[in-house]
């Protein structure tokens, strides 16, 4: 049986190639055996993307939220999302979260050099 980071790049590889369904359902055995597995549930979110169901995007980067309330790329991609849906104010404050964390990070980097 693979693990999860062998079926992560050969979902990468199918994502490359823009054969999405495939990607979809490697990157699905990944979370299988690690449900908390952050790339993959990127990966996942932007094959979804990619075929144009941002409703399911948003589901699925609410969800990594959920997991990972400081990850600055899910509120980057969720402001990606809700703009193209034309969700203007929602795109603006995922946005400026993305922006609070990415500010609150560097503080942090800042303090340790």
């Amino acid at each position: 049986m693979p693990d999860k980071e062998a079926l992560y790049d050969e979902a990468v590889d199918q994502y490359a190639e823009e054969n999405y369904d495939a990607a979809i359902a490697l990157y699905e055995q990944a979370l299988a055996i690690d449900p908390k597995y952050a790339d993959a549930l990127h990966g996942l979110i932007m094959c979804y993307q990619a075929k144009g169901d941002l409703d399911r995007a948003i589901e699925l980067t609410l969800r990594q939220i959920e997991q990972e309330p400081e990850d600055i790329l899910a509120f980057t991609n969720l402001s990606m999302f809700y703009q193209k849906k034309g969700m203007i104010p929602e795109a603006e404050k995922a946005g400026a979260e993305a922006r609070r964390l990415d500010w609150k990070r560097q503080l942090r980097e800042g303090k340790k050099s």
